[in-house]
């Protein structure tokens, strides 16, 4: 994303106008490169199957999996802020992370029962605090107050939770 620039912060743009924004930087360049990426309308059943399809090519192909975002930067549901992205792990990837079995119904059946909540809640404060320190960056602020807001979320990361989720 590109999440600030001289004097502004890009949070009030959709995902679409960072990615396509960031498309042309990448167009004639050979050290940055394109971010895959497409839009789900929920709902549709056709976007949803090319989606699951797109997926299962791309960890098919190695890749780790995808970051699944809702179309705003910042999105509001009916209890306040969202968690700002979702990463959605291919299962070569998962087997690293919890071992060769466990897709075992036994380990899928644990796995399932994790507490999210924590984790969840997290992400969104410190994407919170991530915005606050870039308004308080562009705003010239003095650095004590932007690092206010980076050692809060830093502190939050030292959170005890469950390091693989």
């Amino acid at each position: 994303h590109i999440l600030a620039s001289e004097k502004q912060v890009h949070f009030d743009k959709s995902h679409e106008w960072h990615m396509d924004t960031i498309s042309k930087f990448c167009a004639n360049d050979n050290v940055l490169f394109k971010t895959p990426s497409r839009i789900v309308s929920i709902g549709s059943v056709e976007d949803e199957v090319a989606a699951i399809q797109w997926w299962e090519d791309m960890v098919s192909e190695g890749g780790e999996g995808m970051v699944v975002k809702p179309l705003s930067f910042t999105h509001r549901g009916p209890t306040g802020l969202t968690q700002p992205a979702l990463k959605v792990r291919g299962p070569e990837y998962l087997r690293i992370i919890y071992g060769p079995d466990y897709q075992e119904p036994a380990n899928i059946e644990r796995l399932r029962k994790r507490g999210l909540k924590t984790k969840r809640a997290l992400a969104v404060k410190e994407f919170a605090l991530g915005h606050e320190a870039l308004l308080r960056f562009v705003e010239r602020q003095p650095l004590r107050k932007v690092h206010e807001c980076v050692f809060g979320v830093l502190a939050l990361e030292s959170e005890p939770v469950d390091p693989r989720l």
